[in-house]
């Protein structure tokens, strides 16, 4: 298995604003870490969390959940963000990303760039791993070929229910069912997108929860645009820039000292997040679906 970047693939990237499928673990391995998450998930749900265990998943579990973290430091997911971010990779988040079983939670065609406060930059990729199949049937992503050649693009909220994204936020832009390139990926495989890159995913019609890691790196040279000084982990490589605050690495899930810096770096990261939203409120403060 080899897992770094041919120019083709670079390429690819470069061209499209995704790549997909690249295998980065066997598929042995991917059912082996989703049977521990999903065992973290059975301990942890009803055991006096502070938060509803979904909002951990959702936002920045590498600082709380020792499997988060090392999934996002893996050298084999290392090797193929290095091909589009180069040798120095911070990681910013990680984010469990699960559709259940016959749901009807979608992800609305957005980009991500848009609430992040770093403005419109290349130097932030995304990469997201599936530990279950993800198929047209389970809810796969649907990418937009080309559409980080865009600018920001206007966005709109409605915070529905259904809607797995923080603000439900949707562009205001009609994409038509031939320009959505479906996103199909075998556990253990990863796809990379851009931060401008227009994507979403319909509901998991499918008899299997739709089970995603989503990582997203960036290079230290990135900063917020306002000024902030948010958090993440050198993952590989070095930062010289100092623009990111380091976090301590969990040992054991939800450990008091971990806590403690999620929920300062939450409390930043919703104050740019929902800054301008038509409702206040932390983002993903939801509970389990």
């Amino acid at each position: 298995m080899t897992t770094t970047l041919s120019k083709t693939e670079i390429d690819n990237y470069w061209n499209d604003g995704y790549l997909f499928p690249k295998r980065v673990m066997s598929v042995e391995t991917a059912n082996a870490l989703r049977i521990e998450l999903e065992q973290l998930e059975a301990d942890w749900l009803d055991n006096g969390l502070t938060l509803p265990l979904n909002t951990y998943k959702r936002i920045n579990a590498q600082m709380v959940m020792p499997i988060a973290h090392e999934i996002g430091v893996m050298d084999s997911i290392l090797d193929v963000v290095e091909g589009v971010l180069g040798p120095d990779i911070m990681l910013y988040s990680t984010e469990l990303l699960i559709k259940e079983a016959r749901t009807k939670n979608v992800v609305t065609m957005h980009q991500d760039l848009t609430y992040w406060g770093m403005g419109e930059i290349d130097g932030l990729t995304t990469a997201w791993l599936a530990l279950s199949p993800a198929t047209r049937e389970s809810g796969c992503m649907d990418f937009v070929q080309a559409s980080h050649k865009n600018p920001i693009l206007p966005h709109e909220d409605s915070f529905d229910d259904h809607n797995l994204l923080s603000r439900g936020q949707e562009i205001k832009v009609d994409v038509s069912p031939e320009d959505r390139v479906a996103v199909e990926l075998e556990p253990g495989e990863i796809s990379l997108h851009h931060g401008l890159t227009i994507h979403g995913s319909g509901p998991n019609v499918s008899n299997d929860r739709r089970i995603g890691v989503v990582l997203r790196y960036l290079t230290p040279k990135i900063k917020k645009t306002g000024g902030e000084r948010d958090y993440a982990h050198l993952a590989r490589g070095a930062d010289t820039d100092g623009n990111w605050q380091p976090y301590l690495v969990p040992q054991t899930p939800f450990a008091e000292e971990n806590l403690a810096v999620y929920t300062a770096a939450r409390t930043l990261q919703t104050s740019v997040m929902m800054s301008g939203a038509k409702k206040s409120g932390a983002f993903y403060d939801k509970a389990d679906k």
